[in-house]
Formats: C-alpha cells, sequence, structure tokens
C-alpha cells in the first residue's frame, strides 16, 4: 500500500486518498497519546501529584488532530532552545568561575599532587555530604582558608569531580574509556558520586561505562558497579558480558586477581554459570543472561 505519508509518491497524494500505512499511523497515534499525557501530568492534578504515564484514560470531548500535534511540537522544541540556552549560560558563568579560580575560599585536598582551590557555595549546592563537612556543630559556614581533604581521590580524578559540579558536563577525557586512565578516572568518579551524593554524576559515568562494557573490562565494571548501590543496570550489563564470554573471562590472568579480592562476586558468577548451563540443557529454552543473573 502506498502511504501518503512516508511514501514514494507523496507529493500528489491528497485527501480523500489519504491511505496511511501502518507504521504511521501506530505513531501518529502514539505522539498524540504521549501529548494528551504529557498535559494531563503537566496540569494540578490531585493534590498537585503527577499521575503516572499509561494510567490515565483520554476522553473524546476534545481530540487533538496531527495539525495542533506539530503546533505543539514546535512549542516543546522552543522550549528546549530556551532551556539549553539557559543552561549554557550558567555552564558558562560556573565554568569561569572554575578555570579562573577568582573568590575561591576553601582548598580540596586529593590523595596526592597540590590541593584544589574551589567555592564553599557551589560545593555545599551540589552536594548535601558537602555541606554537612562545611558545617561546624552549630551548622555555621566553616571560616575562610579551610581545607577538606577526599585523600581517596587522585589530583586528576578531584579535577573532574570539581569540573563536573561547576558546569554539569564530564571532560572529553574522563568520558572517552579507550584507556586504561580514562577508565579509572570514570570508575573512582562513579564511587565518589555514590560517596558525596551527586546522583547527576553517577548517571554519567554510568551511561559512559554500560556503553563501553566488552570482555576485556567485564571484570573491573563489575567491581566497581558492585561497590555502587545505584548501579544495578551497569552491575547487570557487566555480569551478562562475564557470561557470555565466560571461557575467555574466567581463563584470562586478571579473573585470578579478581577472585581474591571479590570472592562473593565469584560465588554469582559461579551460579549464573550453573544456571546458564542447566537452562541451555532444556530443549527449546535459550536463556539470556541477564535472565540468569537474576
Amino acid at each position: 500500500m502506498d502511504c501518503c505519508i512516508c511514501g514514494p509518491m507523496v507529493a500528489i497524494y491528497r485527501p480523500p486518498r489519504n491511505t496511511i500505512c501502518s507504521p504511521c499511523y501506530d505513531g501518529a497515534k502514539a505522539i498524540i497519546a504521549f501529548l494528551n499525557d504529557d498535559e494531563h501530568t503537566a496540569g494540578d492534578g490531585e493534590g498537585g501529584l503527577v499521575k503516572p504515564r499509561g494510567l490515565i484514560k483520554h476522553t473524546n470531548s476534545s481530540p487533538k488532530g496531527m495539525t495542533e500535534v506539530w503546533e505543539q511540537v514546535k512549542e516543546m522544541r522552543d522550549r528546549e532552545e530556551e532551556a539549553n540556552q539557559r543552561a549554557g549560560f550558567l555552564e558558562q558563568g560556573f565554568g569561569a568561575a572554575w578555570m579562573e579560580g577568582a573568590h575561591t575560599d576553601i582548598l580540596v585536598k586529593p590523595g596526592n599532587g597540590p590541593p584544589i582551590p574551589a567555592h564553599k557555595a557551589i560545593l555545599a549546592a551540589r552536594s548535601e555530604v558537602f555541606r554537612h563537612m562545611l558545617c561546624t556543630d552549630e551548622c555555621k559556614a566553616a571560616p575562610a582558608g579551610d581545607c577538606v581533604s577526599l585523600p581517596e581521590l587522585a589530583h586528576d580524578e578531584l579535577s573532574l569531580l570539581l569540573a563536573f559540579l561547576y558546569t554539569g558536563t564530564l571532560d572529553a577525557a574522563a568520558a572517552a574509556t579507550s584507556t586504561a586512565a580514562s577508565e579509572r578516572r570514570l570508575h573512582a568518579l562513579l564511587v565518589a558520586a555514590d560517596k558525596y551524593d551527586v546522583p547527576f554524576l553517577g548517571r554519567a559515568c554510568e551511561a559512559r561505562l554500560a556503553a563501553a562494557v566488552d570482555p576485556g573490562n567485564a571484570l573491573r565494571t563489575l567491581e566497581v558497579a558492585d561497590r555502587v548501590t545505584s548501579c544495578a543496570a551497569l552491575k547487570e550489563r557487566a555480569m551478562g558480558t562475564v557470561l557470555e564470554h565466560a571461557e575467555q573471562v574466567v581463563f584470562s590472568d586478571e579473573y585470578h586477581e579478581f577472585a581474591v579480592r571479590n570472592a562473593s562476586l565469584c560465588v554469582e558468577i559461579t551460579r549464573a554459570l550453573l544456571a546458564k548451563a542447566a537452562g541451555a540443557k532444556k530443549p527449546g529454552h535459550e536463556p539470556k543472561s541477564e535472565d540468569v543473573y537474576r
């Protein structure tokens, strides 16, 4: 069937010849439903609560056509552009404060290397943990010139952490996982994000690590993900890679050192491998690694 939306003869199709293929029809319905849900969730609701999508019953009193949907999509695009400009404005200002180091009032000491100057207000605003660290028992601001130590972070790792607190973006050197140094930085930042309660940083690190999981780094990723309670998805991804490439991973030189440090994880791997093997023996059953891990 020639579709009047995505077909090759779109230019000459006009109503009433308005045949539409199934993908375009389903897509149009999904877009309309999404925007209707968005309107409902953006409203006052019951006591200001946001209703979850999929639970809203739509009425036929005000159907939304595709022309109206397109106008709303353009409004959403304008709002997105405005939000991006606002975010860029804030990032530029805070980034300049970070790069120039103007009016800093605290030194942050890493495990090695010289301390890094920072601003108490930024640290306290980005992390509740830092807020408490920078207050006395009476919750008064610590005096200027104070130092706070983060000995678990190397100098380059601390610099990346502070830069993220100011700008909300990961440095390109940290975002790349092609080298051992960049992988180490992402691991350190992921653990620091959990320790100092910076969930946005944690999600950014987790996304980059998950996208780069392979048999060569699966054990290291699994080990660091197991230390962070909010990284269940990353741990599952790494475990699935270990199970999928079990022979390559388990018989590697790295696995012996991994087993010495992580006995409980080795137990999980062994049980998952046995469950996978048992499931594979059942006729017509092909278990997925993530299902076995669960």
